[in-house]
């Protein structure tokens, strides 16, 4: 009966513990499992072409945001007019007591990608224009845009264009090209919601 028993702890011990063969399925099967996985993976990404990371950055309307600002904004608050739908909004916002006084600010991608933005403000006019286009220097040099004589900066990140008046100045700068940019404010109209 002694006998039977070891012999029977034997066999469990044996059962319990698995051979090379099995082994080497399991992981074969877990090594199979993790390549259909990856391949459903790319599957869906390929198939999903909106979910690319070339179109991460998301559009946005202002019509409301820059409607709301006009009628807060104690000065004419510009905003494009006439774009085509392949300029992009990326970023919008109305501050009434920011750093350089009430600031307007719109972000976009030109039709490029490349990066032009709209911004205003009606507090110190040196240290806003050095601040928002990253210490861009006045090259002298002016561009006539709608009537109006804007100020050309060069930086070494971003160009812009200034234009100073008595209660507001206006930057439009970026890292598209002159004609992007000059296309931008050559769109720029203040806004009618103002109260």
């Amino acid at each position: 009966m002694a006998n039977d028993v070891a012999t029977d702890a034997t066999q469990a011990a044996t059962d319990a513990r698995p051979d090379r063969r099995q082994r080497f399925e399991s992981v074969r099967n877990m090594v199979l499992s993790m390549i259909a996985l990856c391949a459903a993976v790319l599957a869906l990404f390929v198939l999903n072409p909106d979910e690319a990371p070339e179109n991460a950055v998301r559009s946005m309307e202002y019509d409301v945001a820059s409607a709301t600002a006009a009628r807060a904004a104690p000065y004419d608050l510009l905003s494009p007019e006439g774009l085509s739908d392949r300029w992009r909004a990326t970023s919008v916002r109305y501050d009434a007591q920011g750093e350089f006084g009430a600031t307007w600010r719109l972000g976009f991608l030109d039709p490029d990608d490349e990066y032009a933005a709209l911004t205003q403000a009606d507090g110190d006019a040196v240290r806003f224009v050095a601040e928002v286009t990253r210490g861009a220097e006045d090259t002298g040099d002016v561009e006539r845009i709608d009537g109006r004589d804007w100020a050309r900066y060069e930086g070494s990140k971003y160009d812009a264009l200034v234009l100073r008046e008595p209660d507001v100045t206006t930057v439009v700068m970026g890292t598209a090209p002159w004609d992007r940019l000059m296309h931008l404010a050559n769109a720029l109209e203040v806004r009618a919601d103002r109260t």
